[in-house]
């Protein structure tokens, strides 16, 4: 009988604690809903200052500013092999999502919906910078893990582009809302623009004129083009920055600031850096790098993509990074889009007849905002003699424009490298000890978490990407 009373009483207690186990182990005061304007703040936070780090540690790799003198297989062309950074794709995925909650917030309550076109602005330009470095993503079915959706189809590079939703209509939908929102309730969390709606207008045209030139060699963008131009409603100067300024101090420093000592030396003026510079009589190589140790009056670069095991290269001869990028890296800026990129963007545009502009108007302009967001002052002459001269002594324009926009966004790597894909300019160099067969990549490859994740849906992009390969060119790079 005493049997049957203990199974009888455990089961009792077994069952009220069951029916009981959510309302005990769940925390009344805890949130289970996230503020927009404390989404937001870390969206644009995480953006600048993740995104910074890798434009810093790889894209500055790619487009040959920076060059790597140790634990260097990324800078000799193994993409594969993480190292200091390298990896975007979890970063952006991971923005995406949480912009994505934004977005959704802004337009099923009512109360949120001064938020949607900054949402919308945010989506696109994080899927723009993905789609540039990858080719084919997941974008349309992206990020709907709740919606039962947890292996994405990867989109057509060109329909993420064009579509309905895509990066360019998106854009005009974020201008449409964000005009609509006019007036509406303060937006908080807005640590690009502090809640000013028209200075998010201008930085989603700035950012059609990137896409749209992006894809002007296989599409006719001209009538579109002109359009912004003429309506004029862009970042025009450096107050319009889409830029947030880091500080000298944690939590808002620059990464780099607080790295180690050794992390922070090993990453030196790559030689086509050098050349540039010195080819331009350029006074920002005394803001972007240092003397060297041995030297305190020379200024030296070295070929990206040393084997170190073979041939070290000596850190006394070499300029490690400047000031800018550790001890005062409260002048340094996380870069979203600025009015020298948008000028010579435009610069570019005119040039080639896609805008009936003046290109050696917008070039100027684009090189003088260019020295003021590097707070140094440019010689007299930087624009009338020698390699910046618009033209002088029958110059390649298209080069000039591009290299000048290639060394203003030192930091901004994955940009710079982007538009050589797209440009040929400036002229890269073969690295020292390739491990790419002496050819220089034209897209990230997918990761393995994406192999073993979403295996069919990757292996088609895989495919069509040469078997995920460094190599193989996106859509719109037909250069």
């Amino acid at each position: 009988m005493k049997k049957i009373y203990i199974i009888a009483f455990t089961f009792l207690l077994a069952s009220s604690c069951t029916e009981d186990f959510m309302e005990i182990n769940t925390n009344p005061n805890a949130p289970v809903e996230v503020e927009p304007s404390l989404l937001l703040r870390n969206v644009l936070w995480e953006s600048g200052e993740k995104l910074s780090w890798e434009g810093f540690v790889a894209g500055s790799l790619l487009a040959q500013q920076v060059a790597l003198i140790d634990f260097n297989n990324f800078d000799r062309h193994d993409l594969t092999g993480v190292q200091f950074g390298g990896n975007p794709w979890p970063i952006l995925y991971t923005l995406l999502r949480d912009n994505e909650i934004i977005l959704e917030k802004s337009r099923t309550i009512p109360t949120y919906g001064n938020y949607e076109g900054i949402a919308l602005v945010m989506k696109t330009y994080l899927a723009g910078i993905t789609t540039d470095l990858f080719g084919d993503v997941p974008y349309f079915e992206a990020v709907s893990g709740k919606n039962g959706v947890v292996q994405p189809a990867y989109d057509l590079q060109a329909d993420i582009y064009k579509n309905t939703n895509g990066l360019l209509d998106n854009l005009d939908k974020a201008i449409i809302a964000l005009q609509n929102a006019a007036g509406t309730a303060p937006v908080e969390g807005d640590i690009i623009y502090n809640g000013d709606l028209n200075q998010w207008i201008k930085l989603a045209n700035s950012l059609k004129i990137k896409y749209l030139l992006r894809m002007s060699d296989v599409e006719n963008v001209s009538i579109a083009l002109q359009t912004i131009y003429d309506e004029g409603n862009y970042i025009k100067n450096n107050a319009d920055n889409g830029t947030f300024d880091f500080t000298n101090s944690q939590p808002n420093n620059f990464r780099m600031a607080t790295a180690r000592a050794g992390d922070f030396q090993v990453f030196v003026m790559a030689l086509t850096m050098e050349e540039i510079l010195k080819d331009h009589n350029d006074p920002r190589i005394e803001v972007f790098f240092r003397p060297t140790a041995n030297n305190n009056a020379a200024y030296e670069g070295t070929l990206n993509g040393p084997n170190t095991a073979i041939a070290p290269v000596n850190a006394g001869d070499v300029s490690f990074g400047g000031t800018v990028f550790r001890e005062n890296s409260g002048d340094l800026d996380a870069n979203f889009m600025t009015s020298f990129e948008t000028s010579f963007l435009l610069a570019e545009a005119a040039e080639r007849g896609l805008i009936n502009a003046d290109a050696k108007n917008l070039y100027e302009m684009g090189v003088s905002q260019a020295f003021d967001y590097w707070k140094t002052a440019a010689p007299a002459d930087y624009l009338t003699i020698g390699k910046a001269a618009y033209g002088l002594n029958n110059t390649n324009k298209l080069e000039q424009i591009a290299t000048q926009k290639w060394i203003a966004n030192i930091g901004n790597g994955y940009e710079s490298w982007i538009d050589w894909r797209r440009t040929g300019f400036p002229t890269l160099k073969t690295i020292s000890a390739s491990l790419n067969n002496d050819l220089l990549p034209v897209r990230m490859p997918y990761p393995n978490t994406e192999a073993a994740l979403n295996t069919t849906n990757y292996n088609t992009a895989a495919a069509n990407a040469d078997n995920n390969s460094i190599n193989a060119k996106v859509w719109w790079d037909v250069q």
